[in-house]
């Protein structure tokens, strides 16, 4: 008969309808009055070292534990025990009592080290997903608390920046900035909530669904011509190039396409992870760019070329190049720049020769090139 005797213990069914096929499995000859699972608990007074957490029994009495059961105090030729082992970490133990008229012969203690062997493989398995869950489970809960710490600053943030431009004359060449401020916040705002989704717990019994790249559409933008929905990001730039003391160079003249109404949602967010990296990684003093092209943007830095080797690997995730390793990063941006391009039907390339996409640009350097299948595509 199969017994389950409780235990703290919290292994997965999967796992424990594994051990009872398992133990079912070396008694199909009837030949065992105990074949008994127990796991390891190293490290705790006030639990037994080994904890029964499977048995199969010819009679129906559950085994006491391990650190008290009497028969266990003496030898007995009938019982043999079967490490559970984890390389050189012992798990548990298998223990195997024969029946009187049983004998052991080198077939039957075969089949037993074979069957523990599959046991210890499984609980190995079993025992890292555990951990693996705990540790996720402490992840969420340490996000969830951050997103929500994150919200009251946030919230404070927008609320100064309303105010400081409520005092701004409405001439003030100062307001694009604090505009530029809400902006932002809002931005910011969007990957609170998305961070705050990632979060949550999933529903018992229901695969979560694919996560998105990076964020849901703003609906802010809807109708919205790229021109404006690029003014935040340009004016960010031009600021960032005053505080590094680099020369910025925005566009002068906007294409008819890019004055029209935006249907491509996610180019601000190309042109964000792309002004970030250059000005992460272009060498100080060096000109940073922006120039609307007539089949789609370009956004450059006259710093030395990318290697020939790393033209392609920089675009895979996590991956940086050589001269930026010593900088923060995750090696993550140029790889969202270029998947959300290729989800909106277009292309993102770079060139080292910034000059061929344009007269006026530098000979040498890095222009990113942003394009769409067809030249009205981003309207």
């Amino acid at each position: 008969m199969s017994i389950r005797p409780p235990g703290p213990l919290q292994l997965t069914e999967p796992f424990l309808t594994f051990a009872d096929q398992q133990l079912e499995q070396l008694n199909r000859n009837r030949c065992f009055q105990h074949l008994a699972l127990y796991l390891s608990q190293a490290g705790d007074k006030d639990r037994p070292p080994l904890v029964l957490i499977r048995q199969l029994s010819a009679a129906e009495r559950t085994l006491p534990p391990a650190d008290a059961d009497p028969e266990l105090r003496h030898p007995a030729q009938e019982r043999r025990w079967y490490p559970l082992r984890d390389g050189e970490l012992i798990l548990g133990a298998l223990r195997a009592d024969l029946v009187p008229a049983e004998a052991w012969d080198p077939q039957r203690d075969q089949q037993l080290r074979d069957g523990a062997a599959a046991l210890s493989h499984a609980l190995a398995r079993d025992l890292e997903c555990l951990q693996l869950r705990n540790a996720l489970e402490q992840q969420q809960s340490q996000l969830r608390t951050m997103v929500h710490q994150l919200r009251n600053p946030l919230s404070a943030l927008r609320t100064y920046a309303q105010l400081l431009l409520r005092r701004l004359e409405s001439s003030s060449e100062h307001r694009p900035l604090v505009e530029g401020m809400l902006a932002e916040q809002n931005q910011l705002n969007r990957y609170v909530n998305v961070l705050d989704s990632i979060g949550q717990p999933a529903l018992s019994g229901r695969q979560p669904e694919p996560a998105p790249l990076m964020l849901p559409p703003d609906s802010s933008a809807v109708g919205t011509s790229l021109q404006q929905q690029l003014m935040p990001l340009i004016e960010r730039a031009k600021a960032m190039a005053t505080l590094q003391g680099r020369p910025w160079h925005g566009p002068d003249n906007w294409p008819a396409w890019a004055t029209e109404s935006a249907r491509v949602a996610a180019t601000a967010e190309i042109v964000a992870n792309l002004l970030e990296n250059a000005f992460r990684y272009s060498p100080p003093g060096r000109a940073i760019g922006l120039m609307p092209l007539p089949s789609g943007l370009c956004i450059w830095d006259e710093g030395p070329p990318i290697d020939p080797d790393e033209r392609d690997a920089i675009f895979q995730e996590g991956v940086r190049g050589r001269r930026g390793r010593d900088r923060p990063g995750t090696g993550l941006g140029l790889a969202l720049a270029r998947q959300l391009a290729e989800d909106d039907g277009g292309t993102l390339e770079l060139c080292v020769e910034p000059s061929r996409l344009a007269a006026e640009l530098p000979q040498q350097g890095n222009a990113f090139h942003l394009t769409w299948s067809e030249p009205e595509a981003p309207t």
